[in-house]
């Protein structure tokens, strides 16, 4: 039976741990299995392939080459970024694929007051709570599409208020917002910033800024690359996790959705612009280290 389980699952974890902690000899388990025991080279490379598979399935699939390598050296894993990278190719071991269509969640077409770009692309902001950024997109139901609105704080990358609906009325922004705001609790002076859509121009919307002591910062007509951040963000959403289910309901997609932001992306993803970090690995290191950023 050991010998059998051993076999069953030598794709997922190595046959030498599992030989040790089931009590039985490798040379006993090839004898049994027909085949001759792998010379350290092969017994390597098996080894170095299951913690791989390992990696890539916490990751939810969604890692390829350069973060499952990141997760691996954090186990202490002495292996080349290139080594993994040609193991996962041989393996069949990759990234989602992402797949393209739009939707327009964006009407700047109001008499509302427009704020100019005071953001000016710092993505990179020192600390946190000194700069977010807002944005909206759209998820495909069985019911018809699902808003989501988020709030993104720019130092650490970690959505800080979300909210969702099936419309794009203003609340929707709003509800993020003052999520936001009640986990946060910034300082006067944060900047604010978003693109030049209805639901952020709004009276209602201006009004919960100003009582926050936020500065208002809009991107130009027609660029989006002034919120390009919230844009990658919701590009990430949609390639790792919702463009791989087929959600019946609006409420099982915000359940899935949260179950994204809340269990993994804020708390466990790894982004290369943060040094192989999780948002909020990131700021507990930036607390330890004074609570400032190194400039890039």
């Amino acid at each position: 039976m050991r010998f059998a389980f051993i076999r069953e699952h030598r794709e997922r974890w190595p046959v030498e741990l599992m030989c040790r902690l089931l009590g039985v000899s490798r040379s006993g388990y090839y004898a049994w299995a027909g085949g001759r025991e792998p010379g350290k080279r092969e017994a390597r490379r098996a080894e170095l392939v299951a913690k791989i598979r390992t990696a890539h399935r916490e990751s939810r699939q969604t890692y390829g080459s350069p973060r499952v390598h990141r997760m691996l050296a954090r186990q202490g894993e002495r292996v080349s970024e290139n080594t993994v990278a040609k193991l996962m190719r041989r393996e069949g071991i990759r990234s989602v694929v992402r797949r393209r269509y739009r939707v327009r969640t964006t009407d700047s077409r109001h008499s509302h007051p427009v704020a100019p770009n005071v953001l000016e692309r710092k993505f990179a902001q020192e600390k946190p709570d000194r700069a977010w950024a807002a944005d909206i997109t759209y998820i495909a139901t069985g019911e018809g599409w699902l808003y989501l609105g988020v709030v993104l704080d720019l130092c650490s990358r970690k959505i800080v208020g979300w909210s969702m609906g099936d419309t794009l009325k203003a609340e929707l922004c709003i509800e993020a917002l003052e999520m936001a705001v009640a986990r946060r609790r910034p300082e006067a002076g944060l900047i604010h910033h978003s693109d030049r859509g209805v639901q952020y121009a709004c009276g209602w919307y201006r009004e919960l800024m100003e009582a926050e002591g936020m500065t208002c910062s809009m991107s130009r007509r027609g660029d989006c690359w002034d919120n390009a951040v919230a844009e990658s963000f919701f590009k990430t959403l949609k390639a790792e996790w919702v463009e791989r289910q087929a959600y019946a309901t609006r409420s099982e997609a915000k359940a899935s959705v949260f179950d994204y932001i809340e269990t993994f992306y804020n708390r466990r993803r790894l982004h290369s612009s943060l040094g192989y970090m999780s948002p909020e690995e990131f700021e507990s290191a930036l607390a330890e280290a004074g609570g400032k950023r190194k400039k890039e």
